[in-house]
């Protein structure tokens, strides 16, 4: 399940708690990224996994792609806070073959991630 986290009005957040299924992507990630594009014609992202990566359900991966790929050109800041480092490490390097801006942090640095989405530190 993926509930989405009440921030500013310029980035979208999310955390994924138990499993994740494309019902979550279709219902609350997917409306959520679409209405801030209309308003900000850009997307800044921060995603909170409280689950492993191994929960989220096939569906939910191609709902992922599809929202990526259908919003290319727009991503700006993107954030997946957790405490595995293999996903930190992907994370980082998804700045390489994409648009816009991805880094991985630490739980313990939430804030630093979400004020890092939010354009407020470099």
């Amino acid at each position: 399940m993926i509930h989405q986290i009440d921030t500013t009005d310029n980035i979208v957040a999310f955390r994924a708690l138990a499993e994740v299924t494309k019902e979550d992507f279709v219902t609350t990630v997917t409306p959520a990224v679409e209405h801030l594009v209309k308003q900000t014609n850009e997307i800044n992202f921060l995603l909170v996994l409280d689950t492993d990566i191994e929960n989220f359900t096939a569906g939910a991966w191609l709902q992922d792609a599809l929202l990526g790929l259908k919003n290319l050109g727009k991503w700006n800041r993107a954030a997946i806070v957790t405490d595995t480092d293999e996903i930190i490490s992907f994370t980082n390097g998804f700045s390489y073959i994409v648009p816009g801006e991805f880094r991985g942090y630490k739980k313990v640095d939430f804030n630093k991630a979400l004020n890092w989405v939010e354009g407020n530190i470099n």
